[in-house]
């Protein structure tokens, strides 16, 4: 049985409605590529590098400081004049709204790795997870209910409403600066290494990498993305503490964007930088539910849950004369409780689950981990964290839970079939 570790009463996203393409809209994404390599024809310069240059540092920063940082975790404080600055130079790098951005930013941490995540590689591959999603039906749309406290501000509307105005703008000023060879070295390679280095974040930040806390998803810390991309690539840390302007923690994690809003926060451009406390650098606070049910809901899976069943079955077909209870007194417990569980899937009372259970666990099965095999399996996947107990334990509880839901379910088919 495939268990998700997906929130209750959330509604999962079809693979068909997820995959519905707006194919006119990667068009002008492609044409930018081949736009790179009009360079054949106009040569590259000095002023074309260093347009190049410029403006993947000033829109990176843009991308980190701007769309990420602080329109989608709000972690430091500007005006409303520095903050559609940041905006504007977000939306230059063509990555849509500002309002967009943030909105489907906030939505993969809510979901971060669980089949309703937007763009999670663990659930629905590289190249999807890279770029696919962009151009999907489902994920067009800005959705403004989940950014109330942008949505709000005129001026960032109108940003969202002209997503790419901006870059634009932009080109306009490469090409005025340096003539074709600014606007394609200077403006069109600095775009999509932009495109492709931010990309990265979701597809590769997610899957290769060091893991430093226990987050309840599959992010990691990767220095040589953290380079690319002014820090993002510090993506475990900043799963574990999302409300930090910094995500480089330690002294070595270079942080290129953090270290410029330092530089802003002093001219009295950008303040209230928050930073991560020590207790949390260090993994030394307990983690929350959502985490821990995540994490619980991971570690569950790492065990087949098929084979427990399957032992299961297969002792109730021998009719074992070790059983407490006889199999046929099982089997009628079983199927009286089918009904039952029809009747409360929405919401199981406590003794239908404690007589599963009890069901369970009145059967000897070799298949079955023990608790103590949940904890050597936790200590492997995951690093220290004070909550350690707390997921192993509520392993073991979704664990039990899949097993009886499963056998329920098998068992449920033979007696419809006698039924008809």
């Amino acid at each position: 049985m495939t268990t998700t570790n997906t929130p209750p009463g959330t509604k999962v996203a079809t693979r068909s409605a997820d995959r519905t393409y707006r194919y006119l809209e990667t068009i002008p994404f492609g044409m930018a590529h081949l736009a790179c390599f009009a360079v054949f024809l106009t040569g590259i310069d000095l002023t074309a590098i260093l347009i190049a240059v410029g403006l993947y540092a000033i829109r990176m920063f843009g991308i980190t400081a701007g769309y990420h940082r602080y329109f989608s975790h709000r972690s430091f404080k500007t005006s409303r004049i520095f903050g559609f600055v940041l905006g504007f130079i977000a939306q230059s790098s063509a990555q849509r709204g500002v309002l967009w951005w943030a909105s489907g930013h906030r939505h993969h941490h809510r979901f971060s790795d669980t089949d309703n995540d937007v763009h999670s590689p663990v659930r629905r591959g590289f190249w999807y997870a890279h770029l696919g999603w962009f151009f999907t039906v489902q994920h067009n749309e800005t959705k403004l209910d989940a950014v109330p406290d942008l949505a709000k501000y005129p001026e960032l509307r109108w940003l969202d409403r002209h997503p790419y105005l901006p870059a634009v703008v932009i080109a306009l000023i490469a090409f005025a600066i340096g003539g074709w060879s600014g606007l394609v070295v200077g403006f069109f390679w600095s775009t999509v290494a932009l495109w492709h280095a931010t990309f990265s974040i979701n597809s590769l930040a997610h899957v290769i990498g060091r893991k430093r806390y226990v987050t309840g998803d599959q992010s990691r810390n990767n220095w040589w993305l953290a380079l690319l991309t002014f820090g993002e690539g510090w993506h475990n840390n900043h799963h574990h503490y999302q409300s930090a302007a910094r995500q480089g923690f330690r002294w070595y994690e270079v942080d290129f964007s953090y270290y410029a809003l330092k530089v802003l926060s002093k001219i009295g451009l950008v303040w209230d930088l928050q930073t991560p406390p020590k207790h949390v650098v260090r993994a030394e606070q307990r983690l929350r539910r959502s985490v821990i049910e995540k994490a619980a809901g991971e570690l569950a899976r790492s065990f087949q849950t098929e084979t427990i069943v399957a032992d299961l079955r297969a002792l109730l077909a021998e009719k074992r004369a070790s059983l407490d209870i006889s199999v046929q007194e099982f089997q009628e417990n079983l199927l009286a409780l089918i009904d039952s569980y029809h009747a409360h899937v929405d919401q199981k009372t406590t003794d239908f689950q404690d007589e599963l259970k009890r069901l369970i666990h009145a059967i000897d099965v070799m298949s079955m981990p023990s608790i103590s095999d949940i904890r050597e399996r936790a200590a492997a996947m995951f690093v220290r964290t004070p909550s350690m107990n707390e997921i192993t334990e509520r392993a073991r509880q979704i664990l039990v839970d899949d097993v009886c839901e499963e056998l329920l379910r098998l068992q449920a088919v033979p007696a419809k079939a006698n039924a008809r």
